[in-house]
């Protein structure tokens, strides 16, 4: 389900979320209030068929909206004036935070039409050259009304490529880079958009297994370093604040979350490329796709650990797994110099020698693929 036909997807963040901010909302308790409204406020003015068909489209909303939002304003004053029917809304929408989260969906929904143009603000940054520039497009948000202002910012954040532009020229607006010069300048929102997002991306780090997406979750760990080093590189947090605590603990879940898979890289090598017992030798397709997709995360972790506290585990990884695509290529390459014509050493070579152009460089992977072929020809 869609909630509100996709209209607030911009600022919408899955769990877990163990900090709020002001310009998100959780998907959970946005779907709580959409099935409040569909249900409760205005079944009649929402197609309950297309709904539960998925073809309830952002249009057919808008044609309704001005109701839906009366209605929605009309039932939450009633609950604020009524312990009771309080009561009653809380226990509707399944918790207090989803009640809670009630007067920022409103907002958002109210404000979205400019949910779209604070995406075009976010693409504009990547072109901008100076942070002068960037300074100005700042400036040019709704400052003065924090609530507003930090939707806008969550909406138009994922499409700034580098997070750290915006970090540097609000510095340079700041006069300095202490957390209270920026926070007195009305940057909060920004700070708190980049904190939400790199929060965020503990969600795309939660499936680890051997299908897991390995793409989706470099690139989340890529985005994550990103967000993090635009703040921790350049904003002077305060001993003990709230976004240094934020930082922190939101560091140590992503790290917690990778930590079981790069535990696993070395044995995932050494059990893909290893050959068999004589007559029950075969090719463990779903150990070499792991394997092959713990060295890919294994260099991506290389290029985000200053953002990570992994640095004792990773090194270890890092040196191990080094260790033992050179003992294994060396091995399978000795054996399809004996025997040029056995498939299984063949796969493990191509898997092996995929690795090692991840692990080591393009470069080596080339010697081994000559390598291979050498021995090949010698066979």
């Amino acid at each position: 389900m869609r909630p509100f036909a996709g209209i607030l997807d911009l600022i919408l963040v899955q769990d877990p979320v163990q900090f709020s901010f002001p310009g998100s909302v959780e998907r959970a308790h946005t779907e709580a209030v959409w099935t409040w409204v569909c249900r409760d406020l205005a079944p009649e003015l929402i197609d309950s068929e297309r709904l539960a068909e998925g073809t309830y489209t952002a249009a057919d909303l808008e044609a309704v909206m001005s109701q839906v939002l009366l209605r929605m304003k009309a039932g939450i004053e009633a609950a604020a004036a009524d312990p009771e029917k309080d009561r009653r809304l809380r226990a509707t929408l399944g918790s207090a935070d989803a009640r809670d989260a009630l007067p920022g969906i409103v907002l958002a929904v109210r404000s979205r039409a400019l949910l779209g143009k604070a995406q075009a603000f976010g693409k504009a940054i990547n072109a901008m050259t100076d942070d002068g520039a960037i300074g100005a497009a700042l400036q040019s948000m709704p400052l003065k009304d924090p609530a507003l202002s930090a939707l806008l910012f969550h909406a138009a954040l994922p499409q700034v490529s580098n997070p750290t532009r915006l970090a540097t020229a609000i510095i340079k607006l700041s006069g300095n880079a202490t957390e209270a010069a920026v926070i007195r300048m009305g940057f909060t929102p920004v700070i708190e958009a980049i904190l939400a997002h790199a929060q965020n991306q503990i969600f795309v780090l939660q499936p680890m297994g051997p299908f897991a997406d390995i793409d989706l979750i470099c690139r989340s760990l890529d985005r994550f370093h990103r967000l993090v080093r635009s703040l921790t590189g350049y904003i002077e947090f305060a001993r003990g604040s709230r976004w240094a605590t934020i930082v922190s603990a939101v560091t140590k879940q992503v790290s917690d979350r990778i930590e079981p898979r790069l535990r696993d890289v070395v044995s995932d090598i050494n059990q893909s490329l290893r050959k068999g017992r004589e007559g029950s030798d075969r090719v463990d397709d779903d150990r070499v796709l792991a394997a092959i997709n713990g060295v890919y995360l294994l260099a991506t972790i290389r290029e985000c650990r200053d953002s990570l506290a992994l640095n004792a585990l990773f090194e270890q990884a890092w040196s191990q797994s080094g260790e033992a695509l050179e003992l294994h290529l060396q091995r399978n390459l000795d054996l399809i110099r004996q025997n040029p014509s056995d498939a299984n050493t063949g796969l493990r070579l191509d898997a092996g020698i995929k690795m090692a152009e991840v692990r080591f460089n393009p470069e080596y992977a080339d010697t081994l693929r000559r390598a291979r072929a050498s021995a090949e020809r010698r066979g």
